[in-house]
């Protein structure tokens, strides 16, 4: 019974530790009126060490690169391209190319234009790829609301 009772936790123990899902990276968002008319929509990553996510700008045949959608609305129109700061660009073996990517942290940025004076939510989703040095994860789907008062 004994016995029993050891393997029984065992596989639990096990099972428990093999369902925990890595998330190394963790998202906020802000946003900061510049105008009456204009704001700035910023996404932050927070990447845990040993990790990095990709720049929005990588080659064909490479990681998936982060990418921003962000949802039409009457409210706000999107004004150029989501900015990113410099990358860290680096050959990597698994993809037999250089790729430029973040660690630690990193802030994107949107410029938006208000269509209206009151309180407007942008909305979005963004896909990113997290790798370190043994092993990328699968790419993840996240969306976001960001309040611009």
């Amino acid at each position: 019974m004994k016995k029993i009772l050891v393997a029984l936790m065992l596989f639990l123990a096990a099972a428990s530790l093999k369902a925990q899902i890595l998330t190394p990276v963790k998202w906020a968002y802000a946003a900061k009126r510049i105008s009456k008319t204009e704001a700035v929509v910023m996404m932050r990553a927070t990447v845990d060490d040993g990790w990095h996510i990709y720049s929005q700008h990588v080659a064909d045949g490479g990681p998936v690169k982060t990418t921003f959608t962000f949802t039409a609305s009457p409210n706000y129109a999107i004004a150029g391209k989501t900015v990113e700061p410099k990358a860290i660009t680096k050959y990597e073996k698994a993809f037999g190319m250089n790729v430029s990517y973040f660690e630690h942290s990193v802030i994107f940025q949107q410029r938006v234009r208000l269509m209206s004076a009151g309180p407007v939510t942008v909305k979005g989703t963004l896909e990113y790829m997290t790798c370190n040095d043994e092993k990328c994860l699968p790419p993840d789907n996240v969306t976001f609301a960001v309040a611009i008062k």
